[in-house]
């Protein structure tokens, strides 16, 4: 059973090496972790609904309860210690379009709000209910998740909104084909929610962002239905996917998308380089970008992340080998860790890799260990967010924000948002261990996603107050340096403060003016986005 209160399926455990708690502890001092509440308290305080009786509707205490929050860190802090806050009146569990009609007449007639819940592995609070007099229906869209068309011709495939990564590519790879796009939420994040946040996968740079995959689909918004036909290309005026992509639940309810696929690859491998500088790995994967190498992923971390990671994999006799090895051939204390990835026709696999090896050479790339590095990467990616759950118990807060700038920027950018939150917890004698690496690539530019870990204190309200300064200090950070506030986490109700730093006055009331039109009474996920 999918976990409550954390992250993923309660049989699954990625407990902390004893070597990493160590590492932890030097770096953020002695942690205690608190015992959290039990969902039956939970469940006890959750108050009646004030929704009307409906089939579709599950009013139960525990439906509410377990889709009230996502996975962002004050989502972790409300369920964990037991004050989830405000909580839906009810979960209705469409299994058509006419049904999530039959939903927004419903929640009109009802005088509620109508919130959008796909996954729930939202880390912004894009599902979380916002409070209030007005009564909350939360509509999941679990149910509407099969393959609905399928033209291997034109490689297209339409699925319902519902369907979750998993299922989604166990239905493409029955016939020889992937999506490929894979976020580290994939096991739980589904294609409606892709859509909505505006998702990258970890194979981005191959594939493609999850714009470039939508050809197409269906929007159910309170003044109607809004098709959009899946065109190879259009100059037909402006494109209307463009208004669907990001808009988070605002104008209404995705129910299908139609994505460009892929044949499933005859090759796919990963490995990893050892760069002596982070200055050295960013020359690499520049020219990598730049100079167009058919790669399907890159990742770059700085020497903080790089050590954290090969602190958290455990092996402690094996690492100290590896790194004794890598130090013998130049990549010493500051050395970074690229991640390669290639898929497709064994052929280019073999080209694409000796060019991106020979290119990383260039800037003193080491590869030592490198199939093997990039083979456990591969078996634990979506396993990571594990980490979270185990880090927690041990007294540990984790999150993470994501933005990206273009290239001439981007050292300066780094600098200042880990100084930012390395420094803001001062004031209160608190220690952040922040990290960070370049997730996702462009000719001009790249995104950079910072993790940070602090310690959790006893209150709830002051682990809470802990993340506020720190989420604080870093937007402001990118704010400063004209980077965008989101890269692939959507906006929410986190990011949502700024956003207009970003957008101008005439374009969050263009935003404005688009809600208004698909939802005139303003019942659509109110407080997310603008």
């Amino acid at each position: 059973m999918r976990r409550w209160n954390g992250w993923g399926d309660e049989a699954i455990e990625y407990p902390v090496p004893p070597g990493a708690a160590r590492f932890l502890e030097q770096r953020l001092g002695k942690a205690q972790g608190i015992p959290p509440a039990r969902l039956a308290d939970v469940l006890a305080a959750v108050p009646p609904s004030r929704l009307p009786r409906l089939a579709l509707v599950d009013r139960e205490p525990e439906t509410r309860a377990r889709h009230a929050r996502g996975q962002s860190l004050p989502d972790w802090i409300a369920m964990r210690s037991g004050h989830p806050g405000a909580i839906p009146d009810g979960v209705a569990h469409p299994a058509t379009r006419d049904d999530v009609r039959s939903l927004l007449g419903f929640a009109a007639r009802a005088g509620a709000r109508l919130i959008p819940y796909g996954g729930g592995t939202s880390v912004v609070g894009h599902v979380n209910p916002a409070g209030g007099d007005a009564p909350v229906l939360t509509v999941s869209m679990a149910r509407i998740n099969g393959l609905l068309h399928f033209d291997e011709t034109s490689q297209l495939a339409t699925f319902g909104a519902g369907a979750a990564g998993p299922d989604l590519e166990a239905q493409l790879r029955a016939r020889g084909f992937t999506l490929g796009h894979f976020p580290q939420s994939f096991e739980y994040s589904t294609i409606g929610g892709w859509v909505a946040t505006r998702s990258s996968g970890q194979q981005s740079l191959g594939y493609g962002r999850i714009e470039r995959l939508f050809a197409g689909g269906m929007l159910e918004a309170p003044a109607g239905t809004l098709e959009l036909p899946p065109f190879p290309a259009s100059a037909a005026g402006p494109d209307l996917r463009e208004i669907v992509l990001g808009s988070e639940g605002r104008l209404g309810i995705i129910t299908e998308a139609t994505v460009r696929i892929s044949p499933f690859p005859e090759r796919e491998r990963f490995y990893a380089v050892f760069l002596p500088t982070f200055d050295d790995g960013v020359a690499t994967v520049r020219e990598l970008v730049q100079g167009r190498v058919p790669l399907s992923m890159l990742r770059l971390s700085t020497a903080v992340e790089t050590e954290t990671t090969l602190r958290l994999a455990g092996h402690e006799r094996l690492i100290q080998a590896l790194e004794r090895v890598l130090a013998m051939r130049g990549a010493g204390p500051e050395k970074c860790m690229l991640l390669l990835g290639f898929s497709g026709r064994r052929s280019l696999v073999t080209a694409a890799r000796k060019d991106a090896i020979a290119i990383a050479g260039i800037h003193r790339g080491v590869r030592v260990g490198g199939a093997v590095v990039g083979k456990q990467w591969q078996r634990s990616r979506f396993r990571v967010p594990y980490l979270r759950n185990s880090l927690w118990e041990a007294g540990y807060a984790v999150d993470t924000l994501e933005t990206a700038t273009r290239w001439s920027q981007l050292p300066k950018l780094v600098q200042a948002i880990e100084s930012a939150l390395e420094t803001a917890l001062a004031p209160l004698g608190e220690r952040v261990h922040v990290f960070t690496h370049l997730s996702h690539f462009y000719t001009d530019g790249a995104s950079l996603y910072t993790t940070y870990l602090f310690r959790i204190a006893a209150d709830p309200d002051e682990t809470l107050h802990r993340w506020q300064a720190l989420k604080g200090a870093a937007s402001r950070a990118i704010v400063a340096h004209g980077a965008t506030i989101s890269h692939h986490h959507g906006v929410g109700l986190d990011n949502a403060p700024y956003l207009a730093a970003e957008k101008g006055d005439l374009g969050m009331q263009v935003l404005r003016d688009l809600c208004a039109r698909f939802d005139p009474a303003g019942m659509m996920n109110p407080g997310k986005l603008v």
